[in-house]
């Protein structure tokens, strides 16, 4: 059990080795060094899943914080959760880390970037192994800081730093409220240890505020998992290299917020009134983001408002208690989200940097494995069965079903939005005729083994992804249902269905109509999207986002800008810079004309003295007489 603790070390070894020796290594070496800390990484969390007799290991690393009879140690937790959420860190991590030694190549920033790479793992390990709020908050804060780095890599643009700035500012507003609900735990349980936390509760040692704490933790995640109002730096994150995007939407920083309120489920079994709140602004997320996502004509963007969109299922999941249904789809969609993304790199790497899909179409031919495997993600997120996203998405309806009716009609348009505008994007890129440059249309080609393995590997585990979890109607166990009982609450699971429910056939229509109606509409009558300046009407509203960082730059930005320059111009200048360096000028005044009283001549200070003598007895004789 002793190299469990290589877990973590390795990928912070890679960072180390490569941050500081990226200029001198090339980059086959460079590539090597970031790569094989994930693998053997994964090798180990998968040894130590294979070996796990199902009880908690709690790894005291040291003594931390110890203020009065408050001690935090710095400590690991191996439990069913974070067995899982190593796997999936690693290997898909691995794959991207793989990936990226093609997509990379030519960038002169190569081992620097490897080496954030492996940071961003490291601090994602952090973050799932913590055995504490506290370790998790460590890692929380170090994945929000890779994201900054990671996004911004390519600083040579202005909108690249600022779409990475919006994103460590965003996150920093949710991580105000986790921090409040941490700092909430500690006042009412003296610790911020899972067990003893769950345990108290458990033996009755319910605080009065749990509602807050809940409410202030379930912040923190709107912020890290891009939830309404906190959801708007995702989509800028595309600003960052491809690698970049899937990682983050894939298997690190997106899923944590998923992550906190799973391990946190006993925290919010207390407060129905929080997980209602987290149903309903999951599903306004979903709604959001795939209503965003039917006319953005960029590749990478269509899958970011996609990982909204996706996030607000698993967040809906988590409002109705089925954390193991949440889980699962967190799981698929780490699958089938990177494989696109990565897909989606591979068809800008070919059309040098284009990422217009309206520029694109007829790629099939030239990029057969891009295709196909692009075809098969696209198939999976649509909720196609028997594919992975399926038995995930439909799981997360099924309990809508018979935890709130209305909630799951909505959830169900969602879907059929989802399923509309992946074939969309499928269909414009890989079909019809090339709408690109010449220089374009002679530079297709395939993608490097180095970037159409990963792809391949993805392509298999979002077509064989369900099996994870595969339901009772479809002969299956529910293996992950058993595995993370322990952790979760006996909540209960959805009922039994059929394939000729309603229950069931809504989501099938839902994901089967509307990619017959996008084949249809842009593969048979090869419809293309407008050019920007032609979209009016609602579409054009829709197509900005509904103005919404608009409306926060007019509500928040600006009002915080003439805020600030009144309090430069104002403040600053006519207070603060009045009285200080008034008092300076008076003491520089005063100290100008008092030294001029010395002299130096002794004569003069004796009669200086007497003078003074004489006034001080002549004041003390009229106090004396009076």
């Amino acid at each position: 059990m002793s190299l469990f603790y290589l877990i973590p070390l390795l990928p912070f070894l890679g960072f180390a080795i490569n941050g500081l020796a990226f200029p001198k290594l090339s980059k086959t070496v460079a590539g090597i060094i970031g790569t094989i800390p994930p693998l053997v990484a994964f090798a180990l969390s998968l040894q130590l899943f294979l070996n796990f007799d199902g009880q908690a290991q709690i790894y005291t690393l040291a003594e931390w914080i110890k203020v009065g009879t408050l001690s935090i140690p710095f400590e690991f937790q191996v439990d069913q959760l974070s067995l899982l959420m190593l796997l999936i860190i690693t290997g898909v991590g691995t794959l991207i880390h793989v990936y990226s030694m093609g997509y990379m190549a030519h960038d002169a920033g190569f081992g620097k970037f490897f080496a954030f790479l492996n940071l961003f793992i490291f601090f994602m390990l952090i973050l799932v192994l913590g055995a504490n709020f506290t370790v998790l908050f460590i890692g929380w804060e170090g994945v929000g800081l890779c994201s900054y780095l990671l996004i911004g890599f390519w600083n040579q643009k202005n909108s690249y730093g600022d779409a990475a700035r919006k994103a460590f500012i965003m996150n920093r507003i949710g991580d105000l409220g986790f921090l409040v609900g941490i700092f909430l735990l500690i006042q009412n349980f003296n610790t911020t240890n899972y067990q003893v936390i769950f345990q108290e509760i458990a033996s009755g040692n319910v605080p009065e505020n749990v509602g807050l704490i809940a409410f202030c933790l379930f912040i923190g995640a709107m912020g890290k998992s891009a939830q309404i109002p906190l959801f708007t730096w995702l989509p800028d994150a595309m600003a960052g290299p491809t690698p970049v995007s899937a990682l983050i939407h894939a298997a690190t920083m997106v899923t944590a917020g998923i992550y906190m309120v799973i391990r946190a489920n006993v925290i919010f079994e207390l407060s129905p009134e929080v997980l209602h709140f987290v149903g309903w602004i999951g599903l306004a997320t979903a709604l959001l983001g795939a209503a965003i996502g039917l006319f953005q004509n960029d590749i990478k963007k269509v899958l970011a408002y996609s990982t909204v969109s996706q996030l607000g299922y698993m967040f809906m999941g988590l409002g109705a208690s089925a954390y193991t249904a949440s889980f699962f789809h967190v799981m698929t969609h780490a699958f089938f989200k990177a494989l696109l993304f990565l897909g989606a790199g591979s068809v800008i790497h070919a059309m040098s940097d284009e990422q217009d899909i309206r520029k694109m179409g007829g790629l099939k031919s030239k990029m057969p494995i891009t295709y196909i495997t692009f075809l098969l993600g696209t198939i999976a997120i649509a909720g196609i069965p028997p594919f992975a996203g399926f038995f995930s998405k439909d799981e997360i309806l099924a309990h809508l079903y018979h935890h709130d009716f209305a909630m799951w009609c909505l959830a169900i348009v969602g879907s059929a939005l989802t399923s509309f505008y992946m074939f969309r994007v499928f269909i414009l890129t890989f079909f019809g005729d090339f709408r690109g440059t010449e220089a374009q249309a002679h530079h297709l080609h395939e993608s490097p083994l180095s970037m159409t393995f990963p792809l391949i590997v993805l392509a298999l585990l979002s077509v064989i992804g369900g099996l994870i979890n595969l339901p009772h109607f479809a002969r299956g166990n529910e293996f992950l249902a058993h595995w993370l009982a322990p952790i979760l609450p006996a909540t209960g699971e959805a009922a039994e269905v059929s394939f000729l429910s309603l229950e069931m056939g809504a989501p099938l229509l839902a994901a089967f109509l509307p990619a017959f109606f996008a084949i249809y509409l842009f593969g048979v009558q090869k419809s293309v999207p407008a050019s920007d300046e032609s979209i009016t009407g609602i579409q054009k509203v829709i197509y900005n986002k509904f103005y919404i960082d608009e409306l926060y730059d007019m509500i928040i930005v600006k009002p915080m800008t003439i805020l600030g320059n009144f309090c430069f111009q104002v403040v600053e200048f006519l207070v603060i810079d009045l009285i200080v360096e008034g008092v300076g000028r008076i003491v520089t005044y005063a100290s100008t004309e008092f030294r001029r009283i010395q002299t130096g001549n002794v004569g003069y200070y004796i009669f200086i003295m007497v003078i003074s003598i004489a006034v001080i007895l002549a004041v003390s004789l009229r106090t004396w007489i009076l």
